[in-house]
């Protein structure tokens, strides 16, 4: 069954949803941009399911590294790697970049 709107909103009140409401997810009342919202937003969460996963992923093998190095003999960090992380970062992505590296390097590593 096709419903209005207003109905599809969550307006109940008898008005047989006449009256267009802001649709709360997308805020906007054109039926249209809603529609392309949801679609954009359908996007974004697969973006962020693959970012979580490669998240993952780096942090494991971050740890698989620091775990060799340290079984060899090595040490726990190398700065001069996590420098270059950090600025491979800060160059690609600005200031948000080095938090995000600083991230990233916490989770594979731990806190220092």
């Amino acid at each position: 069954m096709m419903t209005g709107v207003a109905e599809q909103n969550g307006n109940t009140d008898g008005t047989g949803g006449t009256e267009a409401t802001v649709d709360r997810d997308a805020g906007t009342k054109e039926p249209l941009a809603a529609a392309q919202i949801a679609n954009i937003r359908q996007r974004i969460d697969e973006i962020d399911g693959t970012l979580i996963d490669l998240w993952q992923e780096r942090a494991r093998l971050s740890r698989q590294v620091g775990a060799t190095r340290m079984a060899s003999g090595g040490t726990r960090l190398v700065l001069s790697r996590e420098q270059e992380i950090l600025e491979r970062f800060r160059a690609a992505l600005g200031a948000d970049g080095t938090q995000v590296a600083l991230l990233l390097l916490r989770a594979g590593r731990g806190p220092l």
